[in-house]
């Protein structure tokens, strides 16, 4: 039983003994005798039985038939005698076969009347059923095809970093979003050794399953060959030299790999087809350029190497198309210039991607359907620890910067940690492992311990709201008379309030917050704790005297 669209093909069972068809005794109902497997008789929809049958008035005698169709020779091949279509709402939906009555008998009116009224009976409650059954089919291949995207979205999922590199002095940054559940577009970071990190930013045409199998194949190749030959220009070629035999057709992967020299920000890269990246200093915007024809489309190709450097200061993006190609309501594409204003502004105080990502959001409106994968790699040198951290959704990297023993005038630790709640006690360790060497007393180094991880998980709670992507961070000084630890944060809950002495009877009255023992805690751990804001960033200076007095 099939629609108008396909095939009609039925199955017509005969006795191993005798034809099947109606006894005189029960000439009131057909009855089909099956005792060896049935015959499949097709009557596609191209025969001119199946028009035949779909505008019959009622059964059909096929051994009287004249009409020039294969389906009607089978038909009798198979010793039917007797075929009633079964129509509804105008459509063929299938046939009920009988072979000759077991009387040798030719069928009665009465007989074809009953079978005309079974069929008009049957044939609605048949479509029914096929229509319950079609419709259940349906929804198993769409769990099935769900069930699908979501272990190529989790497969997919792994071929992304799970955390970004940890440069000092350096900060990284990165937003990857698919048009569909699973994508094309990738990024990676490499360790090549030496302190060297290897960057990748990759677009697979199409989008989808594809796109995103030939995606973890070419991840799994850079992978595997980036430590092994390093230089851009080779790893890109080996890259295409495995992808060129087993691409699907009119499919390729453009892809950019670079290799970061951290301590001098010299980045070198080649270029398979990508979008150029973009680097941002003191003196504007320009575009690093390196050309090469994308992998997996041709053999034997080389491609050339460019060298820039990222100084104190500057920034660069790494992005794929999804971006520039991103249209407004009015169709008006994002286009390149529009990110190189973007690029220009400074943001010192603010995050580049959050920022490119909102003033996309700006332009293509509320309704947007996101026609292609985005992705941003974003890599910010700055001196020192980071001004700001970053505001949005995505991960990010803290700047960190570990100092050597000190000298006159250094600071014999730096550096910044996620505002996540409980990195109070890495900050405290960290601390503690830098004045070891002072000779601090016992009682005295542990009282700064209580002093900075409370300060630290205040920082968290109030100044990073628990946010792991809003850094904390953290400076310690020492001289002759004493030890000094600044805690910064970005105040997201406001400045600090004076430290109020506790007391129990008025918070359990209410007249007092139930909490607010903490400032109270870390003034009487040091000998002097001080407050100051500026730019959007509070500092807690934790003092202690090194004599004990």
């Amino acid at each position: 039983m099939t629609a108008l669209t396909r095939p009609v093909r039925r199955l017509f069972g005969r006795a191993a003994a005798a034809p099947a068809g109606l006894d005189d005794a029960t000439a009131a109902a057909p009855s089909v005798a099956i005792e060896q497997p049935g015959i499949a008789v097709e009557i596609p929809e191209s025969d001119p039985l199946f028009a035949y049958l779909q505008a019959a008035p009622g059964p059909v005698d096929v051994t009287r038939l004249e009409l020039a169709s294969a389906a009607l020779q089978q038909l009798r091949d198979a010793g039917v005698a007797l075929v009633v279509p079964l129509v509804t709402q105008g459509e063929l939906i299938g046939t009920l076969n009988l072979g000759p009555r077991l009387s040798e008998q030719e069928y009665s009116t009465d007989d074809r009347r009953l079978l005309a009224t079974l069929a008009a009976q049957a044939a609605p409650a048949i479509r029914v059923a096929q229509l319950v059954r079609e419709q259940a089919a349906e929804a198993a291949e769409r769990e099935r095809y769900e069930q699908e995207l979501k272990v190529a979205q989790l497969i997919q999922q792994q071929f992304l970093p799970r955390e970004l590199p940890k440069l000092a002095e350096w900060q990284v940054a990165a937003y990857y979003g698919p048009a569909r559940v699973v994508g094309g577009d990738f990024y990676d970071f490499i360790d090549l050794g030496d302190g060297r990190i290897g960057v990748v930013v990759g677009d697979v045409t199409d989008k989808g399953v594809p796109a995103a199998l030939v995606m973890a194949r070419t991840h799994s190749i850079l992978r595997a060959e980036a430590p092994r030959l390093v230089e851009p220009g080779k790893v890109l070629a080996r890259a295409n030299e495995l992808l060129v035999p087993e691409m699907p057709a009119r499919m390729f992967v453009t892809c950019l790999y670079g290799v970061l020299e951290p301590a001098s920000g010299r980045f070198v890269f080649a270029n398979a087809g990508h979008n150029l990246p973009y680097l941002r200093t003191d003196h504007g915007v320009r575009e690093l350029r390196a050309t090469g024809l994308p992998l997996g489309l041709l053999p034997d190709v080389t491609y050339e190497e460019t060298e820039g450097e990222v100084g104190h200061g500057d920034a660069m993006l790494l992005y794929s198309d999804g971006l520039v190609e991103a249209h407004d309501p009015q169709r008006e594409m994002y286009g390149f210039p529009r990110l190189r204003e973007a690029m220009a502004a400074d943001d010192a105080d603010s995050d580049l991607l959050d920022r490119l990502l909102d003033g996309l959001h700006a332009f293509t409106g509320g309704g947007w359907e996101q026609e292609d994968d985005i992705t941003l790699v974003s890599l910010r040198r700055a001196a020192g620890v980071a001004v700001a951290g970053w505001t949005g959704d995505r991960p990010e990297v803290a700047l960190t910067h570990d100092a050597t023993p000190a000298t006159a005038g250094e600071p014999l630790l730096v550096f910044s940690i996620e505002g996540a709640i409980g990195n109070e006690r890495e900050a405290m360790t960290r601390v503690a492992a830098a004045v070891a060497p002072l000779g601090l007393e016992g009682p005295r180094l542990e009282r700064l311990k209580t002093a900075v991880a409370e300060t630290v998980m205040n920082a968290i709670e109030y100044g990073s709201q628990g946010r792991a992507d809003v850094p904390v961070d953290v400076r310690v000084d020492a001289d002759d008379q004493a030890i000094r630890v600044q805690v910064t944060d970005r105040a997201l809950s406001g400045p600090v309030p004076d430290a109020e002495a506790p007391d129990l009877a008025a918070k359990l009255d209410g007249r007092q917050k139930p909490r607010g023992w903490g400032l109270f805690l870390i003034r009487h751990m040091v000998d002097a704790m001080d407050v100051s804001t500026a730019d959007g960033l509070q500092t807690v200076t934790l003092t202690l005297a090194r004599d004990g007095r």
